[in-house]
């Protein structure tokens, strides 16, 4: 499996793989897990936090190629966007970022829970709706997509690692946003046959509900690498 992604580069790449320039929302583990591969991919990344020193100090060790700005600096000058902040703050984050999301695609890899006390995801922030589609309706010139959200955060850049090939899922309004989106998942190393596109952004509902697993997981395993799969 590992050889394979190796040695066969998803067929889709051409379409997106002129140099795009990508904002990634968060200097966390996700994001600058995120910016690492996606720039080692040759994309433009820009890592925004809330401040750019911060970020850069926090994120000493990133490849130098990586620029470093505030997070509404990093939404306007940035093409795709990705959304890596904390799930339960996303929404009023973004929502003030209207402006320079518009006409953009916003890739959301969040998950919004409530803290449970210790740590681990609780709660859901919008039972019977979804963090993706309250981002939708608040940012409607924005195309909002869904992925990445239903595993731990290494495994979003390097599926390969896990002996059972784990499942990308996809939701989305905009056909064309998903697309490039699938391209970029491809410079992550997915492979088309395990990127599940599951239709419009009401279905991104299902994948965030996952995230209620994920504490009886790690509780019991502890925090080692893991997906929510589709197995056939």
């Amino acid at each position: 499996m590992t050889g394979r992604l190796r040695s066969s580069p998803p067929r889709y790449r051409k379409e997106h793989h002129r140099m795009t320039s990508i904002g990634i929302l968060g200097a966390g583990r996700v994001g600058t897990n995120l910016a690492d591969k996606l720039s080692a991919a040759g994309h433009h990344v820009t890592l925004g936090g809330r401040s750019p020193e911060d970020t850069a100090a926090r994120t000493a060790g990133l490849a130098p190629r990586i620029a470093f700005a505030d997070q509404r600096t990093t939404a306007r000058t940035t093409d795709v966007v990705i959304n890596a902040t904390p799930g339960d703050s996303s929404l009023d984050r973004l929502t003030g970022l209207r402006t320079e999301l518009a006409g953009k695609i916003l890739i959301d890899v969040s998950n919004a829970t409530r803290d449970d006390g210790d740590g681990l995801p609780g709660d859901l922030c919008y039972p019977g709706s979804s963090l993706a589609e309250k981002l939708q309706a608040a940012l409607p010139d924005t195309h909002v997509v869904k992925t990445l959200n239903t595993m731990l955060f290494m495994v979003m850049t390097a599926p390969e690692t896990l002996a059972t090939p784990p499942t990308a899922y996809l939701s989305g309004d905009d056909e064309h946003a998903k697309r490039t989106v699938t391209g970029l998942l491809g410079d992550l190393g997915w492979q088309p046959e395990r990127i599940e596109d599951l239709g419009d952004i009401t279905t991104a509902r299902a994948t965030e509900a996952m995230i209620l697993v994920v504490p009886h997981i790690l509780r019991r395993h502890g925090f080692k690498p893991f997906a929510v799969s589709l197995a056939r």
